[in-house]
C-alpha cells in the first residue's frame, strides 16, 4: 500500500482516502474529503438488527409534513460566459480575481457540467480521493460558494451565489426523496455498532447489537425545530457524468449519482477502494449489491446512505458570513438573507460531528464502556463525517445517524463555529444549538494550541475510538479531554497528516477568525505557526518559489490537555518541546500556495505584519507570472502513482458481482478493470504506454478547489490591502 514519493491530499482527504503522488507537486483534499470510516450498512431479516426495529418509529404526531423533493424543479443551466459588469477596478489583484472568475465560468473551458455542477476537475481522467476528475464533492460545492460571495463582495451581483446554493440543494444536499425513511429515526436507537478494521483484508465486519449505543442528544431537538425533515447537509461525493452507471435512487441513469468509495479501514487507499451507489437498490454489485463487502450478516435491504464531509459544509457557513456581511454593507439583500438561513439551517445539523460516533462516553477505552444519554459523548470539535442511512422503500422504515469518533486538526474551523454562536443571522434555530457552537469555537483553539509541535507547525489529532473498535490507547498517549493524540488520524497509509496543504487549509481559518475576533489565544497559534512557515519558504533569484509540501511528525504532545490544565503562554518554550515537525519536500503547488497567501493575508492584515504582508504578494506575483495558463493557473504533474492502475482488489472469499456496466468484480479484478470506462478517456494511452513500460505520465490539472482558492486569494489580499 505503498505510494510514491510526495503526495496530494483531497478531500475529502474530506471522507476520503488520499494517497501520496509521484510528483513533486502537492495538490488538494475534497473532502477531504469524505470517508465514514465503515458507516454501518444495516439490514434486516435473519441474524440482523435494524436501529428503529423492522419498520422503525413512526413520525411525532402534529409535526408538519414535508413536501415530495421530486416535485423540485432543477436549477436553470448556467450561462455559457458570464462576464464581470466590470474588468479594470484600479487594483491588479482584484483584477485577477475577476479574470479567474471569468475563466471558471466560461463552460467550454470545462469547470461545470451542462447542468451546472462544478467537476472536481477540468480533466477526466484523474486519480486522487475523488477517483475520476468529473466526480465531484461538497468541498467543491463549499469553494464555489465562497468564490461567488467574494464576487458579490466585488461586483454586486449575488446571483451567482443564489446559483450555487439552488444547485447545491437539488444536486449535493440528499432531498427527502433520497433519504425518504428519515422519519424513521429514534435517538434512543441511533444506529448499531460495527467495528473498523485495519485493512481491506479485515472487511466484512460484523454489526454486534450488544454494544452499548449511546442516545443521540440533538436528534429530538432537531425533530422538535424542523419537523420529520430530511438531514440537510451535503453528501461528500458525486457521480456527475454517471461514469459509473449506479444513476440515482438506483435507475441507471440519472446524472448527478450519490456515490461513496472509502469503508475499509485506514490503509485501504484509492486504488482498493471500491465504488458503490450511495442508494443500494442491488443494481450492480451481486446478490445484495454491494453491502456484504463490507457487512457480514444475511437478509440484506436495499438501503440508502449518505456522508457528511464536515469541513465542506463548515466552509459553506464561512462563505455566508461574508456574503451577509458584505451584502448589508451593500444596503442588503434579499437572496443572500435566504441562503445566510439555509447555511444556518446546515450548520444546526452540521453538529452531529460534534459526537462520537456511536455516542459513546468520552473518553471510550473499551466497546463495553458506557453508553451516553446526554453531552457527555460531545467532543465539540468538527470531526471526520458524519453520515446517516435508512431502509429503501419496501425494505422497512428504519432510520439509523452517526457522529465521529476522530478528529483531525485539518478539519477544524473555528471562525464558523464563532459566527454560528455569535452572528445572529448565521444562528441556528435549535435552542441549544449557539451554545454548542460557542463551546467548539473555543475548544477548537484549544486544539490547535495542544497540537502545535515546537517548530510552529499543528499536529494531527485525537480520537475517542482507538483503532475504530475502542480499543485501549497506549498508556502514554496524551489526551485532549480524554481523547488521545493521533499523529496520522483515520488514515495511515501515507499518514494523514504529511500533506502542507492540511496546515494552511485548517490555519487560513484561525487567521479569518482572529481577524474577525482579534482573539489572543488564535495569535499565540498564529504567531509560531507563520514564523515557521516563512523560514522553510524560498523566493529564488530566478521568479520562482518553494513552499513546504510533506512533513514528518515525531513525538506528541505535552499536557493532558483540559478544562484545568492548558497553555497559551506564547513565550514558554518547554510548551511541547518533544512534539516535532520536519519539512521533508517542497513545491510550487498552486493550490496550496494560494492557501498559504490566504493566511498570510488575514495575519498580515490584523498584525499589521509587513514582512508577512510582503511575502504574501511576493507568492502571487510569482505564481501568476510562472504559472498562468488559457484557463486558470496550474502545474505540470508526474504521475508515478498511476502505475497503480493495475493494482488488485481485495474481496470476500467467493464474493463476485458486476459494475452496472458489465465489468466483473471478483478476487482478481483491479482498480482498471472495474473502471474500463477509463479506457475510452483521451489521456489513457499515455497510462497505458506507462503501465507497458514508458516514462511515468505527465499533466496538467485544473481543480475546481484550487483554481477557486487561488482567485480567492487574489481577491483578498486586493481588499485587505487596496
Amino acid at each position: 500500500m505503498k505510494f510514491g514519493s510526495t503526495m496530494f491530499r483531497s478531500l475529502a482527504a474530506r471522507a476520503a482516502r488520499t494517497q501520496k503522488f509521484a510528483s513533486t507537486l502537492v495538490l488538494g483534499p475534497a473532502a477531504l474529503l469524505v470517508m465514514a470510516a465503515c458507516v454501518p450498512i444495516e439490514p434486516t431479516g435473519t441474524g440482523a438488527v435494524s436501529p428503529g426495529g423492522p419498520t422503525g418509529p413512526a413520525g411525532a404526531a402534529g409535526q408538519p409534513a414535508v413536501a415530495a423533493q421530486d416535485e423540485v424543479k432543477p436549477p436553470p443551466a448556467p450561462p455559457a460566459a458570464p462576464e464581470p459588469p466590470v474588468k479594470n477596478t484600479g487594483n491588479v489583484y482584484t483584477d485577477h480575481f475577476l479574470e479567474l472568475w471569468t475563466d471558471i465560468h466560461k463552460l467550454s473551458n470545462g469547470y461545470f457540467s451542462p447542468e451546472g455542477i462544478p467537476y472536481h476537475a477540468v480533466e477526466t481522467l484523474l486519480v486522487e480521493a475523488p477517483d475520476q476528475g468529473h466526480e465531484t464533492t461538497s468541498e467543491a460545492y463549499s469553494y464555489w460558494m465562497w468564490l461567488e460571495a467574494m464576487y458579490g463582495r466585488v461586483t454586486k451581483d449575488w446571483s451567482h451565489l443564489d446559483r450555487a446554493w439552488a444547485n447545491a440543494e437539488y444536486y449535493i444536499i440528499p432531498s427527502l426523496a433520497d433519504q425518504p425513511t428519515i422519519k424513521g429515526y429514534s435517538p434512543r436507537k441511533a444506529a448499531t455498532y460495527a467495528p473498523e478494521g485495519d485493512l481491506p483484508q479485515d472487511y466484512p465486519v460484523a454489526l454486534d447489537s450488544r454494544i452499548p449505543i449511546g442516545v443521540d442528544p440533538i436528534g429530538e431537538e432537531l425533530k422538535t425545530t424542523y419537523g420529520p425533515a430530511p438531514i440537510y447537509g451535503m453528501h461528500w461525493l458525486l457521480d456527475v457524468d454517471n461514469f459509473y452507471g449506479f444513476g440515482k435512487r438506483g435507475d441507471g441513469k440519472s446524472r448527478g449519482a450519490y456515490i461513496n468509495t472509502f469503508q475499509r479501514g485506514p490503509e485501504e487507499s484509492v486504488w482498493e477502494a471500491i465504488p458503490q451507489p450511495s442508494w443500494d437498490a442491488f443494481v450492480g454489485g451481486g446478490p445484495n449489491g454491494f453491502l456484504d463487502i463490507f457487512q457480514k450478516g444475511t437478509g440484506f435491504a436495499k438501503q440508502w446512505k449518505y456522508t457528511n464531509a464536515p469541513d465542506a459544509d463548515a466552509r459553506a457557513v464561512q462563505a455566508m458570513y461574508w456574503a451577509k456581511k458584505w451584502a448589508d454593507e451593500q444596503g442588503g439583500n434579499t437572496s443572500v438573507d435566504a441562503n445566510t438561513e439555509k447555511a444556518a439551517k446546515m450548520g444546526d445539523y452540521l453538529r452531529y460531528s460534534l459526537f462520537d460516533k456511536y455516542f459513546k462516553v468520552i473518553p471510550c477505552k473499551s466497546p463495553s464502556c458506557a453508553a451516553a444519554s446526554d453531552y457527555s459523548s460531545a467532543h465539540y470539535l468538527l470531526s471526520w463525517y458524519y453520515a446517516w442511512g435508512g431502509a429503501a422503500p419496501g425494505s422497512g422504515g428504519w432510520s439509523w445517524r452517526i457522529g465521529s469518533s476522530h478528529n483531525h486538526s485539518g478539519y477544524q474551523n473555528p471562525l464558523a463555529a464563532h459566527v454560528l454562536a455569535q452572528f445572529a443571522p448565521l444562528r441556528p434555530k435549535s435552542p441549544k444549538a449557539a451554545g454548542d457552537w460557542a463551546t467548539s469555537a473555543r475548544r477548537q483553539i484549544e486544539f490547535y494550541r495542544w497540537l502545535q509541535s515546537a517548530e510552529g507547525g499543528i499536529a494531527g489529532g485525537a480520537t475517542n475510538s482507538w483503532k475504530g473498535r475502542y480499543d485501549a490507547p497506549p498508556a502514554d498517549a496524551k489526551t485532549f479531554y480524554g481523547m488521545a493524540y493521533q499523529s496520522a488520524p483515520v488514515f495511515s497509509d501515507p499518514p494523514s497528516n504529511d500533506w502542507f496543504g492540511f496546515q494552511v487549509w485548517s490555519v487560513q481559518r484561525v487567521a479569518e477568525y482572529y481577524y474577525v475576533t482579534g482573539d489572543a489565544g488564535a495569535k499565540v497559534i498564529l504567531d509560531k505557526w507563520v514564523a515557521w512557515v516563512k523560514a522553510n519558504t524560498k523566493l529564488k533569484p530566478d521568479g520562482t518559489y518553494e513552499i513546504p509540501s510533506s512533513l514528518q511528525w515525531t513525538g506528541q504532545p505535552s499536557l493532558d490537555w483540559n478544562d484545568q490544565t492548558q497553555n497559551f503562554n506564547g513565550s514558554d518554550k518547554t510548551f511541547n518541546a518533544g512534539l516535532h515537525v520536519k519539512v521533508t519536500s517542497t513545491t510550487p503547488d498552486v493550490g496550496t500556495t494560494a492557501g498559504l497567501v490566504h493566511t498570510l493575508t488575514f495575519y498580515a492584515a490584523k498584525a499589521n505584519d509587513k514582512d508577512t504582508q510582503k511575502l504574501a504578494k511576493e507568492l502571487l506575483d510569482r505564481m501568476w507570472a510562472k504559472f498562468r495558463d488559457p484557463k486558470g493557473l496550474s502545474n505540470i504533474e508526474t504521475r508515478k502513482d498511476y502505475k497503480r492502475f493495475n493494482d488488485a482488489l481485495h474481496l470476500p472469499t467467493g464474493w463476485k458481482g458486476k459494475m452496472p456496466n458489465g465489468d466483473v468484480i471478483e478476487n482478481g479484478s483491479t482498480f482498471a478493470s472495474i473502471r474500463s470506462k477509463y479506457k475510452q478517456d483521451p489521456d489513457w494511452a499515455k497510462v497505458e504506454a506507462y503501465l507497458k513500460g514508458g516514462p511515468a505520465p505527465t499533466f496538467t490539472y485544473h481543480r475546481f478547489w484550487a483554481q477557486t482558492h487561488i482567485a480567492l486569494a487574489y481577491a483578498t489580499y486586493g481588499w485587505l490591502f487596496p
